[in-house]
Order: structure tokens, then C-alpha cells, then sequence
């Protein structure tokens, strides 16, 4: 049976029971007062307006559906609709279009593309800890996608955007919007997130060249303007691996990302790289993951169009 033709993904009825599943796994939790005693399903009425999944908490008094305290809170698309998207945007390797999801969904562009964002925030990690580790490898690099707004086009990439991706070599990614490329910008964000057991390997840049052992374990890198790629166990082949997957996503699917989206689209790229197959996370599983990132988020129509802050 496809997945896709779960209940949850048609039926409203399934869809909460599903989604509460996911995020309740012990039971019902107030979103209001934290409370998981005395909370009362009410049983849906259209006819007096009781809507599908409402929950009464017996401390506070107030009702809440599983929606509440999450990205989806106030979100007016029937939730099976919503599950759908979700399962589409984690198992599609290069992403899906608003123009696509609008498509699929039968609902409003401007709807598609705000749900998009939505999904995207809850795949935003907010969990940090050091990458690598003793014995570990993460590549480093950057690269560029689109243009700066108000920068003229001129030769070299000074208008254009930046992004430096550190990959933990069989692990996980972990991308960053960057103001530029000098060491100023990028080695605070190395320090910051390799631990200092880790060997490092980039490529030749000058802005790498002070990655010594007072940083790291170690810190070596291949010549690509001499027309070397590996050396041994020396290379940024992983990473160039995960750029080629997030270039063709943001040029070929998504086609044009304003500046102030990047760091979400970021955040799916990531959130699907680490999150993969080859880890051992299928299909429902990353599904099941980004349902459970969507807890104690929340994001606005106004907020979604708000400037994120750059490293």
C-alpha cells in the first residue's frame, strides 16, 4: 500500500488522531498551562460549530486542539492537507514548489507558499551541539546562490550571497547564511561549532589558512586551482556532494529565493542531508521527525516576511 493513501493523509477525523499520536505520545498535554490531568476530548458537533480534535484541560479550563503551541496554530487548511505537504517536502530529495503544492493541495499559492514555510520552520533544529570529535572529519566550504538585494552584478561574488556548510563525514550537515567570506566571518562559526578533537579539511582558500592545530586537531585541504580534488583521506568530496543536491534544488525546483527565506531553505536542505537513507531514517520516518519539530514554534504570515539576522 502507498503511503500516501494512509487515512490520515484524506480523512480529518485520522489526521488528528495521527498527529496527536506524533506529538502526544504519552497522552494529551495542555498547550496553556502544561497540564496532562483531568483533559477531556469533546466529541465534534458541526452543528453547534465543536470542531474535530478539541480537548478541554480540567486545570486551566481552556480548550486546545493539537495544533495549538505549533507552526500549524491557526492555520486554516484542513490538517490532512497539511500532513500531506509535510510528507511531501521531507521525501522529495530537491525539495517541492509552492507552485506545486498549491497544484497538489487544490488551495491558494499564497496559502501553499506560507504553509512551505511553516513545514520549514519545523525542521529547524534547535538543538546544538559541537560537530566532529576525536577521530572525527567535517569538511568546510562555501558557496554562493542568487544575489545580494541593491547589489549591482560585476564580476567575482561580491554580490552574491554566501553560504558555508560544515559535513560531518558520514554524519550530519549544518548550513549558515553568511554577510561574506573573509576569515572574520567564517572562522568564528568553525570554532563555534567543531569541536577542537576534530580534523578539519577545506580547500586552499586564504581565509582557512590559520585552521592550525591552536584551533583544531589538525587542518589540511586539497589545491582545486591546481587540479587537485583528494589525497588521500584529504578532501571536501562530501560536501560537494551535499552542494550539488541544494543547487539543483534551489535552481531547478524552488528557480528564485529571496534573501531574507534563505536560512529556511537551508534549514530543509539540512534537515533532509541528515535525515537520510543512508543513515537509516526512511521515508515515514522523516516524515514522523518534522511533525515533531512543529511543537513550541510558531510563525506568523507577517513574522514569515520579517529579515532573519546573518552570521
Amino acid at each position: 500500500m502507498s503511503v500516501l493513501s494512509k487515512p490520515y493523509f484524506h480523512d480529518e477525523e485520522a489526521a488528528f488522531a495521527h498527529l496527536e499520536s506524533q506529538i502526544w505520545p504519552g497522552g494529551p498535554v495542555c498547550p496553556h498551562c502544561g497540564g496532562v490531568d483531568r483533559i477531556s476530548k469533546i466529541k465534534a458537533n458541526p452543528a453547534k460549530r465543536v470542531r474535530l480534535g478539541l480537548h478541554k484541560c480540567g486545570q486551566c479550563g481552556k480548550q486546545f486542539t493539537a495544533k495549538v503551541g505549533t507552526v500549524f496554530e491557526h492555520a486554516r487548511i484542513p490538517l490532512h492537507k497539511m500532513l500531506q505537504a509535510v510528507h511531501l517536502m521531507a521525501c522529495s530529495k530537491k525539495g517541492v514548489s509552492a507552485h506545486q503544492l498549491h497544484r497538489i493541495l487544490q488551495v491558494q499559492y499564497r496559502t501553499a507558499w506560507f504553509l512551505a514555510h511553516r513545514i520549514r520552520e519545523a525542521m529547524r533544529s534547535g538543538e546544538f551541539a559541537p560537530m566532529g570529535g576525536a577521530g572525527k572529519i567535517v569538511e568546510a566550504d562555501e558557496t554562493f546562490i542568487g544575489k545580494k538585494a541593491g547589489r549591482p552584478q560585476h564580476r567575482g561574488y561580491a554580490h552574491k550571497r554566501a553560504v558555508l556548510t560544515l559535513v560531518n563525514r558520514k554524519g550530519e550537515a549544518r548550513s549558515f547564511h553568511v554577510d561574506g567570506t573573509s576569515a572574520a566571518h567564517l572562522v568564528p562559526i568553525l570554532r563555534a561549532n567543531i569541536a577542537a578533537e576534530t580534523a578539519v579539511m577545506t580547500d586552499e582558500a586564504g581565509q582557512y589558512a590559520h585552521l592550525n592545530k591552536e584551533h583544531f586537531a589538525s587542518h589540511e585541504f586539497v589545491s582545486h586551482g591546481a587540479g587537485e580534488y583528494v589525497r588521500g583521506n584529504v578532501h571536501t568530496n562530501t560536501l560537494e556532494g551535499y552542494f550539488s543536491i541544494f543547487k539543483r534544488g534551489m535552481k531547478g525546483i524552488y528557480q528564485h529565493c529571496s534573501e531574507r527565506h534563505l536560512h529556511r531553505y537551508l534549514a530543509e536542505f539540512d534537515f533532509r542531508y541528515n535525515n537520510r537513507i543512508a543513515l537509516g531514517v526512511g521515508d515515514v520516518e522523516r516524515s514522523g521527525k518534522v511533525l515533531a519539530g512543529i511543537v513550541r514554534k510558531r510563525l506568523t504570515y507577517r513574522g514569515s516576511r520579517a529579515e532573519p539576522l546573518t552570521m
